[in-house]
């Protein structure tokens, strides 16, 4: 069995394609859910049409992930992770949601500057957490 580590690694060859996507779909939807995102929020921040959201969270998604879903549910995994590894109680699900005073923020909730910045504000979000990880 391979280890997984903080990003989404490819699948192993042979594996099922539609198994690997709704697992990917899976832990993006139980992200946005400990974040407490509203459907809307967590459709916009995974760059989906609510009712393709609305499909994920039931399990019933059929597509098929591109690079820029895969990235943006490598991104949100690694930050959920971080973030439990950073914070312990509540703080680490509540932090997405919560006002932010840092410069990269100036008083904005982390989720609706990933969600305005799309994928490179994710990156930048997901450094800051790594970098408060590491004590940069």
């Amino acid at each position: 069995m391979a280890l997984m580590t903080d990003t989404l690694a490819a699948p192993p060859a042979g594996a099922d394609d539609k198994a690997v996507t709704l697992a990917v779909c899976k832990a993006v939807v139980r992200c946005a859910a400990a974040w407490g995102l509203t459907n809307a929020e967590a459709a916009r921040l995974f760059d989906v049409p609510l009712a393709t959201w609305n499909r994920m969270k039931a399990g019933d998604f059929r597509g098929k992930l591109d690079q820029d879903k895969t990235t943006r549910a490598s991104l949100i995994v690694g930050l959920f992770k971080g973030l439990r590894l950073l914070f312990d109680g509540p703080l680490s699900t509540a932090w997405p949601t919560a006002a932010n005073s840092g410069a990269f923020f100036a008083g904005r909730r982390p989720v609706d500057v990933m969600i305005d910045g799309g994928i490179p504000a994710m990156m930048r979000v997901r450094q800051h957490i790594d970098a408060l990880r590491g004590g940069l």
